[in-house]
């Protein structure tokens, strides 16, 4: 026995050893390899891009069907979402990059990465949560069965454009184009924000709005910012009605900001809203509209069965509409500076030289500000410290209207239109139950304040002109018209109460002048 023990307790010291210390079962089974994390962060390099960028990049393109290495680095992301980098290069894509839901396709910026789409490439965004950031669009040579759609197409809620710059030719609807198409997307298209993007020398639209289908036709809580809207249409266009930024086509629009955002040079609107669909809770503020309405001015009557007599030439179209403007100007627009109807309001916005170089005042004579019709709600229409500086027609024209509140309105030297410079009722001969606050100056214009066939309104400020009939009241309508703690400054009519002409075609007492005078100018 103890020979026996002595080789047991040998084998025993030996395994000891060597670390054998126990025998593995024998029905165990092997660890499952660890298979390694999904990246949520890939990189993407042009064909041109530098060779330090190839060498990192996890997918290289080859110059031709680009948009296969950047759909399958989209793909290859974990369900999570991820960001896709773009080297910088030039990316030619003849096909669709469409981002999966909580993913961001980023480049190096506007200056940096390029995508060139072609064989009807776009981006088309159908998923929630889309990122897109620093690249450079160019689209062209659609088909007929894409021309509806936009080089940056965005149909899903939730996503945020930023630093994207673009352009195409006149072969497809817009550069970005915002829509409801409900075989793509259901829900309510909501909280989409576009943060320094610009669209540029384009043959179309730059930012469009739009919907098809019946339902979920309204837009909400859409966001602009220091965006801008360059020569879009102006050399050759997708059709007569290219505009800067147009907010609702076919949908409506509610909880629209749009801040710090440039339309100039379009060959219509700058910044415009179709009449029809519903506006409500839209904000513009610190916006520019410069030198748009480029289409050629009609030369035949307004006809609405004949669309060649139809024009805009607004720097901001806005008819029909719960839509603030603050702190906006518009500058060289052909048609309007400011367009704004039922329920418009506006608060320190200023018109310069609308219709500058327009002499043909046939069929369309521009105003600064223009509103006509505006009596369907109250106020129908709200002007607080705006400017009209140098029109080249009326400095502003009201009509069709009711319960309008003008304050502190300064009209300065605009040229007018057959000697007025401003129309209140002057062409419909309808302006009722309405405040008119107004500073006015100027000699280009025989009579700068025009009131005709009005009920029901106040007048009161300041004139300085050496008119002969600086404030002119005329129109067999004309009922109840108070013009009251006004002071007009001139050479030509004699010191005193007075000032007002009030024409013959007036019914007897029904203006009334309450501390109106005129007095001289001060003496050098």
């Amino acid at each position: 026995m103890s020979s026996i023990l002595f080789v047991i307790l040998f084998i025993f010291t030996l395994c000891s050893e060597n670390g054998i210390t126990e025998r593995p079962p024998v029905n165990s089974e092997p660890d499952e390899p660890k298979k390694p994390p999904v990246s949520n962060v890939l990189w993407v390099a042009a064909s041109n891009s530098s060779a330090a960028d190839k060498a990192q990049a996890d997918y290289i393109c080859d110059g031709s069907n680009d948009q296969q290495e950047i759909q399958s680095a989209l793909n290859k992301l974990p369900p999570s979402g991820g960001v896709i980098n773009l080297h910088s290069g030039t990316y030619h894509c003849a096909g669709i990059i469409t981002p999966k839901t909580g993913s961001t396709l980023k480049g190096k910026g506007e200056s940096e990465t390029y995508l060139k789409f072609t064989n009807d490439g776009r981006i088309n965004v159908d998923n929630e949560n889309v990122t897109l950031d620093g690249l450079n669009l160019h689209g062209s040579n659609y088909s007929v069965g894409v021309k509806w759609l936009g080089v940056l197409t965005i149909r899903a809620s939730h996503a945020k454009i930023h630093n994207i710059t673009g352009t195409a030719d006149a072969s497809i609807q817009a550069v970005f184009l915002l829509i409801h198409d409900p075989s793509i997307y259901s829900p309510t298209l909501e909280d989409v924000e576009f943060i320094h993007c610009k669209a540029t020398d384009t043959g179309t639209y730059g930012f469009l709005h739009n919907a098809w289908g019946t339902e979920n036709k309204v837009m909400k809580n859409i966001r602009y910012e220091d965006c801008q809207a360059v020569n879009c249409g102006r050399f050759g266009a997708f059709n007569p009605w290219v505009t800067g930024f147009n907010f609702a086509e076919l949908n409506s629009i509610e909880g629209l900001r749009v801040k710090n955002c440039v339309a100039e040079g379009t060959l219509e609107s700058g910044f415009h809203f179709e009449f029809d669909p519903a506006k409500k809770d839209c904000i513009l503020e610190n916006c520019v509209s410069r030198n748009n309405g480029n289409k050629p001015y009609p030369s035949k009557p307004y006809d609405n069965s004949d669309m060649s007599t139809h024009y805009f030439g607004c720097g901001y179209y806005a008819p029909n509409a719960d839509v603030t403007f603050i702190n906006c100007t518009a500058e060289a627009n052909s048609m309007n500076g400011f367009y704004t109807t039922n329920g418009g309001k506006l608060y320190n916005c200023a018109e310069k030289e609308t219709g500058v170089g327009r002499t043909d005042f046939s069929y369309r004579v521009p105003a600064g500000f223009y509103s006509l019709p505006t009596r369907s709600v109250n106020p129908s229409l709200v002007m607080d410290h705006c400017k009209s500086i140098n029109s080249n027609g009326y400095g502003i024209q009201v009509d069709l209207a009711n319960n309008v509140k003008i304050i502190d309105f300064q009209l300065t030297n605009p040229s007018g239109h057959n000697g007025k410079g401003s129309s209140f009722g002057g062409t419909h001969n309808v302006f009722d139950n309405s405040e008119v606050n107004i500073y006015a100056s100027g000699d280009r214009a025989e009579t700068l304040i025009w009131a005709k066939n009005n009920i029901n309104t106040v007048f009161s400020g300041k004139i300085i002109s050496n008119s002969t009939k600086p404030f002119l009241i005329e129109g067999a309508r004309t009922s109840n018209v108070l013009v009251k703690d006004m002071e007009i400054i001139s050479d030509v009519l004699p010191p005193g109460p007075g000032g007002i002409t009030v024409e013959n075609s007036v019914p007897p007492d029904q203006v009334y002048l309450q501390n109106v005078y005129v007095t001289p100018p001060s003496a050098p």
